[in-house]
């Protein structure tokens, strides 16, 4: 959309309405779906731009890109449960003696390992452990929160995924990084001082081990699991399509653990891990349409008739249309917030405040806000790194110094903070569906968490500002 200048703090309304009502509704779809009436009324756009804004928002490459990815993901989970991998694999790691506190750590692994896709991972991760998490009363809140603090987090920690990547191009040019090798190695020696997302990662262990007991609406959540046998809250409304969560395994087929479920999941990490080494991009879309069509050619072999491979195929592109909603409304919300420069007034009315003692952790809780108002990291630090970053450089004198590393690592990290504590979050919406959780309950139960982690990032950005 063409940017509309000078709204002010009416820029705030459409996002305001979307987490206001989300929280008040528990209907994320009927939420958003007002925020962006209500914002193209505000801007002045009548009735009429509500589709123009749809037109405009999903009528992209950006947006295709997604909609293939969450299509071919949904057919991969969907070929998983008619094969019965997800099913053998739950068998399998049952088999070894689990436990809630087990179960709840291969989760948390699972989670750390596939680390190239924010967007693959809460929903591969998510629907592979739901049937075992299931089994050992783990609610899905606490599954959905595990989903979503090892996606964003671990991605923006690690050099080789298109976060690192997207933050090392937006800090090319300045200061002395003069190319993407010296952007790069700018972002690995920021990783240190990325305080929220290292955290985010360890609170996930510590939780599910106990050493730090659930508290606030999580507590709540798991006895209700526990002691009441409620693996979500009564009138709860999973993020999940029935198509996609009562596929049963096909009769009379015999499947095997390893080319089912193994052979495609290498295929996919293989795939993105090595299209990042040559093109220095993940490519997890064509990593999935490639896994999708062997998994269905093996099921073939096995003696699957193609028209059940079609038609589970297009169970699982159903299942996940929930999903695909809420993004394309997040989308134009998205949209709608950048044409009203949001985001600007934001920036505008805090960016006075920065001194050097305090740069980092305005940058964090700026990014954070930011984040949390429009729903996307990406989007966040293409707007907070032009900002920021040559502020911590001219403090630093041009040199490459902890200011500028806390700085980097500040944002990055208030990005991910922000979408944690955000019912908008791209990343937070696919860890909702992949646990087949209730959307807001997850938000509801993860936020205590990411606030406490926030605070101590705080903290801790301060202690380092300060110390400079």
């Amino acid at each position: 959309m063409d940017p509309i200048e000078n709204l002010g703090i009416l820029s705030l309304i459409p996002a305001s309405v979307a987490i206001l009502l989300a929280f008040i509704t528990r209907n994320t779809i009927f939420s958003l779906a007002v925020a962006c009436l209500v914002g193209v009324i505000v801007s002045g756009q009548g009735l009429i731009g509500f589709p123009n804004l749809l037109k405009n928002a999903l009528g992209n490459t950006n947006f295709s890109w997604i909609l293939l990815l969450e299509f071919f993901i949904g057919i991969s989970i969907a070929f998983f449960q008619r094969t019965g991998a997800i099913h053998n694999f739950s068998k399998f790691i049952a088999s070894k003696e689990m436990t809630r506190i087990r179960v709840q750590l291969i989760a948390w692994f699972m989670g750390m390992f596939v680390y190239f896709s924010d967007y693959f991972s809460p929903l591969f991760v998510g629907s592979t452990m739901r049937d075992l998490s299931d089994r050992f009363k783990i609610s899905r809140e606490k599954l959905a929160y595990i989903c979503d603090s090892t996606s964003a987090p671990v991605s923006i920690l690690v050099p080789i995924t298109g976060w690192a990547v997207l933050v090392a191009t937006l800090m090319i040019g300045m200061g002395p990084i003069d190319d993407a090798g010296d952007a790069m190695m700018v972002f690995i020696s920021a990783i240190p001082f990325n305080v929220y997302s290292i955290l985010a990662v360890i609170m996930v262990g510590l939780i599910a081990t106990k050493i730090i007991p659930d508290y606030g609406p999580m507590k709540k959540a798991e006895y209700r699991a526990i002691n009441e046998n409620k693996l979500m809250a009564d009138g709860a409304n999973p993020l999940m399509g029935v198509e996609l969560t009562n596929i049963k395994p096909y009769e009379n087929i015999k499947t095997s653990l390893f080319w089912n479920f193994f052979f495609p999941v290498i295929i996919v990490i293989s795939f993105a891990v090595g299209s990042f080494i040559v093109t220095s991009s993940a490519k997890p879309m064509e990593a999935f349409l490639l896994s999708s069509c062997i998994a269905g050619i093996i099921m073939r072999v096995q003696g699957v008739p193609l028209n059940e491979i079609i038609n589970t195929a297009m169970l699982g592109i159903k299942g996940i249309m929930p999903a695909i909603v809420i993004l394309a409304l997040a989308y134009s919300l998205n949209d709608l917030s950048q044409s009203m420069n949001t985001a600007g007034f934001i920036v505008s009315n805090t960016e006075s405040w920065l001194t050097p003692k305090v740069l980092p952790v305005l940058a964090f809780l700026i990014t954070g806000i930011v984040a949390f108002s429009t729903g996307t990291s990406w989007g966040t630090y293409a707007i907070m790194i032009p900002i920021a970053v040559p502020l911590a450089f001219n403090f630093s004198g041009n040199e490459l110094n902890t200011i500028v590393y806390a700085t980097v690592a500040a944002i990055a990290g208030g990005g991910v903070f922000g979408d944690h504590c955000s019912p908008l979050s791209d990343t937070s919406i696919l860890a909702s569906t992949g646990a087949a959780s209730d959307h807001i309950d997850h938000i509801k139960t993860q936020m205590p968490y990411a606030l406490t982690i926030g605070f101590i990032s705080v903290l801790i950005y301060l202690i380092i500002g300060w110390s400079i």
